[in-house]
């Protein structure tokens, strides 16, 4: 893990196709408005971009059930619309990686439809299949993460199969090698294209206990955790079983040696299991994933002490791999909305970016975060998240952060010539790039400025961490690099902050990042509401 490396410390802008340029008029984004808009992107001084599946597929899950992984769904494109976005990317000087959904497929994949055709076909065994109990009941308890059994019955082979989320995603059986085998060809297919880098959904999903145990009753004050609320029967189990095997160290290793033979890739792996930050140290290092990110900072907890533990106990297990740090994404409410409350300030969408490119490790930058947009509120019959549907109202899904990109303020944000697939608030309009580009002070301002001034001190991006004790809601910590050391705290609160820190006597306050600065007096750090302090 040379300084050359490219992902290290690098900011990722993850771009969800589906809403950020339209430029078909159907509403629905797609590749070309992707290439159209990464001069904006490469303005913001980011390092690469992560663009959200775009396969062929049926979209039950938007995307993320692959009915072709080889090819463009005509959606969004065409192959040569996404070889001129790689083109472009690179001419810009930015990295790009793509998702690979690896632990299933759509049930449309041309693998599943004759898999599921007998059990002695040439694919009888691709899949996760198994005999019901003499009661015709499920081979076992396991649940699906979108609600309910995760076993669905087959009449053509009289079997069930596993699909640990849609019932139109079904699992692969990770177990065959012809699987494994032909999983990595798909991998290698689009490295030979160009990409930089992957990032893989739910990777720690690609393996199930050959036996098919149970999984054990989790108590009722344990159902906890990201998107698992205690009104999902998920959040009712220890996943021990189906997911986050041993037998999937042995694959990242495969993969890790397909990725090696490619000049500086890197392996981004999304992990959810039942200790997420331990998982991330086991998978992450120099003959696994380059880098792990979990969902430990996708949570309502804002605190301080979340924070700071959260850092700790991932630092003090990940010895070898590198982290990558997450606040928002296409799957949890915005984090302005979610940490800010119902009225957030402006600045605080600033402040978070800092915090989350403040930790040692890379960051992943959701597309809107650069503006601070708040989680739309959408009425029922406007949702197409199939999962905020069968939870409503006590949960409303996902489409709440995946409405499309306002660019500028007209009736459709500039992002579509027709009726936008999910609609774009009208305080998101007022937020648009074109309504921000024009304020000194802006959000968008304010990250761009922020993006530069970060990469100018080499601690922020390569350096070790030491997380400081204290009190909320100020969050201290220091990167270290060779002689240099930067001294950061967040004020997490509403509320001017006085803080006695012996530790900053001496230190100089660091200006030019564009920030709601605060001050340092003697050995009192001094913060405004949502402020921060970098010294040196």
């Amino acid at each position: 893990m040379s300084k050359s490396n490219w992902w290290r410390g690098a900011i990722i802008y993850q771009i969800y196709p589906r809403s950020f340029l339209d430029t078909d008029g159907n509403g629905v984004g797609d590749l070309p408005g992707i290439c159209e808009r990464l001069d904006y992107v490469a303005g913001l001084g980011v390092d690469a971009i992560w663009v959200s599946p775009f396969f062929t597929s049926p979209m039950a899950d938007f995307g993320y059930d692959i009915a072709d992984y080889r090819d463009v769904d005509p959606l969004f494109g065409t192959l040569a619309d996404f070889d001129r976005l790689v083109a472009r990317a690179h001419a810009l000087g930015l990295k790009v990686m793509i998702d690979q959904v690896l632990s299933h497929t759509s049930i449309e994949h041309a693998w599943f439809k004759e898999s599921r055709e007998s059990r002695d076909n040439a694919k009888a065994d691709w899949y996760v299949w198994a005999d019901a109990k003499p009661d015709g009941s499920p081979p076992n308890n396991w649940l699906s993460i979108f609600g309910g059994v995760a076993w669905q019955w087959e009449p053509r082979r009289r079997q069930y199969f596993l699909h640990n989320f849609l019932a139109s995603q079904p699992d692969l059986n990770f177990h065959h090698p012809a699987v494994r085998a032909a999983t990595l060809d798909n991998v290698k297919f689009w490295l030979d294209r160009g990409v930089d880098g992957l990032r893989l959904d739910a990777i720690n999903f690609c393996f199930h206990d050959r036996l098919l145990r149970d999984n054990p009753a989790k108590p009722e004050e344990q159902r906890v955790g990201r998107g698992f609320s205690p009104d999902n029967p998920y959040a009712f189990q220890f996943h021990h079983y189906n997911n986050t095997q041993p037998e999937n160290l042995d694959f990242l290793r495969e993969l890790r040696g397909v990725l090696d033979r490619y000049p500086d890739v890197a392996a981004l792996g999304e992990i959810s299991s039942e200790d997420s930050l331990a998982t991330m140290a086991e998978y992450t290092g120099p003959e696994r994933l380059h880098m792990g990110y979990s969902f430990e900072l996708l949570t309502e907890d804002v605190s301080a002490r979340h924070v700071r533990e959260t850092v700790r106990n991932l630092e003090a297990r990940m010895r070898t791999g590198w982290p990558c740090w997450s606040i928002s994404n296409h799957d949890v409410q915005r984090v302005v909305s979610r940490w800010g409350g119902a009225s957030p300030p402006d600045h605080i969408a600033s402040q978070l970016t800092a915090l989350v490119c403040s930790l040692r490790g890379s960051a992943c930058i959701y597309q809107g975060e650069e503006l601070g947009l708040t989680e739309a509120e959408l009425p029922f019959e406007m949702l197409q998240d199939p999962y905020g549907i069968a939870f409503w109202p006590t949960f409303k899904g996902r489409d709440g952060c995946r409405t499309p990109m306002p660019w500028d303020e007209s009736a459709q944000g500039g992002f579509s010539a027709g009726k936008p697939w999910l609609p774009i608030p009208d305080a998101h309009r007022g937020r648009s790039v074109a309504a921000q580009d024009a304020r000194g002070d802006s959000p968008l301002t304010r990250f761009r400025q922020f993006m530069r001034w970060r990469k100018a001190h080499p601690a922020l991006v390569l350096g070790a961490v030491e997380v400081h004790d204290g009190d909320e809601p100020v969050l201290a910590l220091t990167r270290r690099l060779e002689e240099t050391r930067v001294f950061i705290a967040f004020n997490l609160s509403a509320e001017p902050q006085r803080v006695a820190m012996p530790t900053v006597r001496g230190l100089r306050v660091l200006d030019g990042h564009g920030l709601v600065s605060g001050d340092i007096d003697g050995d009192v750090l001094v913060l405004p509401a949502h402020g921060v302090v970098f010294a040196a």
